[in-house]
């Protein structure tokens, strides 16, 4: 040990005169009483105890050595040099004005230590520290399982309270099969509540509570079904906008805007008059504006991403979110971002799941193919064709569920970085599911071919089974579907393996039905049973698609009625919640914004509008809608900077999260 340490040891200092014998004492305590009697000493000082006012203030800054190190030190004058730390270290050894028995030798020697003193002390450090190692080891190993050890906390509350409360799904290895998936982002700190669904913009009006809430109604076998309801002011601001909607003047809708900047009915009916217009970028702003509105107005225990949350779709004051989602998706899509549009797709469809009120089962297919996301599709097909929770399903009937299915297996069998095995399984499974769906639904085949512009061979265009006339005994209903996969998805088939592979099973399905396979008649069988007649939601979501193919398939019940783009179709048992004031005057049929998407329709005529007036009649909508696109963009450049003021206080209701 070098000389500095034993001075170190000794409380000398480098120039310090020798004191006499019982000058010095050190006055070691135990920590809690060093932090009792902290504040009444000086920083690094202490006194000396026993020693009264003759006692001498010195340093005593001793730096711990481990023990380990100390038995590794050099033997000074026959025993170890850190006998007395090692002691002095000891918890529970206090004497007469020193820790342990230690003695100050008036030489100036090293402090010396019984041996059996030592060796207790020396033991009980030992133990002290094997204690505290197998503290660490015990945290660590707690830390490593404290995930489990919540779900298992909260597993055993659910069973003994029997309440199930909304919340994010189990942290497992598999999550429930409508899971969202989020990812964090920048948030900016315009606005007090930090949102999901969009991301608040400096051009918005600044946000005040427009009487827009959500309310609990109940909750029963681990689900919680929620409800929007509207003040008494957001009621009086929804009677003007159902007013401005009939009314003449297409301004209405703006004037109310300007007076409540987030009502979210007449946000969106603008931004499908915006869209017509090909305004996307103000379209997209005014639906993110009426997404976050709803979203300030969520109730604390409603969760986005669980799949355990459902809102009633008969409620009027609950289709606005839907149609909000569904827009934004749409958004989402064209502008390239698949993986986001399909989390937004799975939201939507989880809830309300068993009705599905927007079909999102002829979608989230096209959407798992466009983000590459295989597995997925595969996933969802096999848990819910034959699922216990979800009987009855039969994702196989559909069209869309049918081809796209089988095409995620060969694409997933395309992919190098599996193991051949895997890659041999997926190409199997693909080629018996496609050759399933082209037996069921022959009158795909040639429009899928002619809209990815290959020409088929002559003897499958020429064969009875996958003829024009498979296309044409097709049930209505039918049609309509294979017209809505096709118009949407038939690019994804365009790829020369898939082709390929496509033209492969068509030559066996075309062998299995010269050979008189039974399964071919069983399937014609079922054709004409089960594609009578397509249920609402399906009409719904055609008409919110907009592919032309599919609109021009609807039933002339569906294309005579009024088609309001805030609310099409609804629901025949519409669950009211308040009761609109009668109607001041009737339902113009002039009004362009009321009419836009039924002028959609391929069959579209105004009532008492003669053949000669109808060039007249479009260009009087168009300049309606010319007036309303001015009026619009009048009104959002006038928007000013005090949007950036702080928030009212009672506005501030902190972040929130997307759970």
């Amino acid at each position: 040990m070098s000389r500095r340490a034993l001075r170190r040891l000794r409380g000398e200092q480098r120039g310090q005169e020798p004191l006499g014998p019982g000058a010095l004492q050190f006055d070691l305590r135990d920590d809690d009483d060093a932090e009792e009697e902290g504040p009444k000493r000086e920083l690094g000082v202490r006194r000396p105890g026993g020693a009264g006012k003759e006692g001498v203030r010195v340093n005593n800054r001793f730096e711990l050595i481990n023990i380990d190190d100390l038995e590794d030190d050099p033997v000074v004058n026959g025993e170890r040099s850190g006998c007395a730390l090692t002691d002095a270290a000891a918890p529970g050894n206090k004497g007469r004005g020193q820790r342990g028995n230690t003695e100050s030798k008036t030489d100036g020697d090293v402090t010396e230590t019984a041996p059996s003193e030592q060796s207790h002390a020396s033991g009980k450090l030992r133990k002290k520290k094997k204690k505290q190692k197998n503290k660490k080891s015990s945290t660590g190993e707690a830390s490593e399982n404290g995930l489990e050890d919540i779900d298992r906390i909260l597993e055993r509350i659910e069973d003994s309270t029997g309440l199930n409360r909304p919340g994010p799904a189990p942290l497992s290895s598999r999550k429930h099969v409508l899971y969202v998936e989020h990812r964090p982002r920048q948030r900016q700190r315009v606005y007090p509540k930090c949102t999901w669904l969009t991301t608040p913009k400096s051009t918005w009006p600044r946000y005040s509570k427009p009487g827009l809430s959500m309310r609990l109604l109940e909750s029963k076998k681990g689900l919680s079904f929620f409800a929007f309801e509207h003040s008494e002011e957001y009621q009086q601001a929804q009677h003007k906008f159902l007013v401005a909607v009939e009314s003449m003047e297409p301004n209405n809708i703006v004037v109310l805007l300007q007076t409540s900047p987030y009502h979210v009915d007449s946000l969106l009916q603008l931004s499908d008059a915006c869209r017509f217009q090909e305004d996307q970028e103000m379209a997209r702003d005014l639906v993110e504006r009426a997404l976050y509105s709803m979203e300030c107005a969520f109730h604390p225990l409603f969760s986005l991403t669980s799949g355990a949350c459902r809102l009633d779709y008969r409620r009027p004051e609950n289709r606005s979110f839907y149609l909000a989602l569904y827009k934004q998706m749409s958004f989402l899509e064209k502008r390239g971002c698949p993986r986001t549009a399909l989390e937004y797709c799975k939201l939507i469809l989880s809830l309300e799941p068993d009705e599905d009120p927007l079909c999102m089962l002829l979608l989230i297919d096209h959407l798992a193919l466009r983000a590459r996301n295989y597995e997925y599709l595969i996933r969802l097909f096999q848990e819910w064709e034959v699922g216990a929770s979800l009987a009855h399903r039969n994702l196989s009937q559909l069209p869309n569920f049918a081809f796209s299915v089988p095409l995620a297996y060969f694409l997933l069998s395309q992919q190098t970085d599996l193991p051949e095995c895997e890659r041999s399984s997926a190409r199997q499974k693909a080629s018996l599911l496609i050759q399933q769906a082209l037996t069921m639904f022959p009158g795909v085949l040639l429009p899928l071919l002619e809209s990815c512009s290959v020409r088929p061979d002559a003897s499958v265009s020429s064969h009875r089974f996958f003829g024009p006339s498979a296309e044409i005994s097709q049930p209505p209903a039918l049609s309509q579907l294979v017209n809505l996969y096709l118009g949407r998805s038939h690019f994804l088939w365009k790829e020369p393996a898939t082709m390929s592979w496509l033209e492969e099973n068509v030559h066996e399905v075309l062998q299995a039905v010269d050979a008189g396979d039974p399964a071919v008649e069983a399937c014609e069988n079922r054709r004409k049973v089960l594609y009578q007649r397509a249920p609402r939601n399906i009409h719904r979501h055609v008409i919110l698609s907009e592919i032309k193919e599919a609109v021009a398939a609807l039933p002339p019940d569906v294309t005579t009625q009024s088609v309001m783009g805030f609310d099409p179709l609804p629901p025949s048992d519409t669950i009211y919640s308040y009761v609109r004031p009668e109607r001041l005057s009737p339902i113009s049929h002039g009004n362009t914004i009321a009419l836009f998407f039924r002028s959609l329709l391929p069959n579209y005529t105004m009532e008492g509008e003669r053949p000669e007036e109808g060039v007249a009649g479009g260009l009087n909508r168009n300049q309606g809608l010319n007036r309303l696109m001015l009026a619009v963009r009048d009104m959002m450049a006038n928007f000013h900077l005090n949007d950036l003021e702080a928030p009212h206080e009672d506005d501030a209701e902190g972040e929130g999260e997307w759970d």
